[in-house]
């Protein structure tokens, strides 16, 4: 559970920012190279690779390089952190519709 947490927290903190939520929509298409991205996203480089570690470290994005050269870098998304926010969003959504549903019983009955 506390690993859970954990990694909900890093998946929230690198989606807070709205750069990082661009590439991660950039990416929804398919992988791409870490310039392309900057291009696309109208950063700069220095600017992209703060963004691109930062994804990386909280597991949203996978880099590989191919085999023709290993100085390019491709990233793709990594679907298992924002499956793991989709659960937990869920789970959260259950709780306020069974909470409110509670309180417009309790209200109805007492009003």
């Amino acid at each position: 559970m506390r690993a859970r947490r954990a990694q909900l927290d890093r998946t929230l903190a690198a989606l807070a920012d709205p750069n990082r939520r661009l590439v991660v929509d950039l990416l929804r298409r398919g992988p791409m190279r870490a310039g392309d991205i900057a291009d696309k996203a109208g950063l700069s480089p220095p600017a992209m690779s703060r963004h691109l570690r930062a994804l990386r470290a909280a597991g949203l994005v996978e880099e590989t390089h191919p085999e023709f050269d290993a100085r390019v870098r491709i990233y793709a998304l990594n679907p298992k952190p924002i499956a793991a926010l989709r659960v937990w969003l869920e789970e959260t959504e259950t709780l306020w519709t069974t909470q409110l549903a509670g309180l417009k019983s309790y209200i109805e009955r007492e009003g």
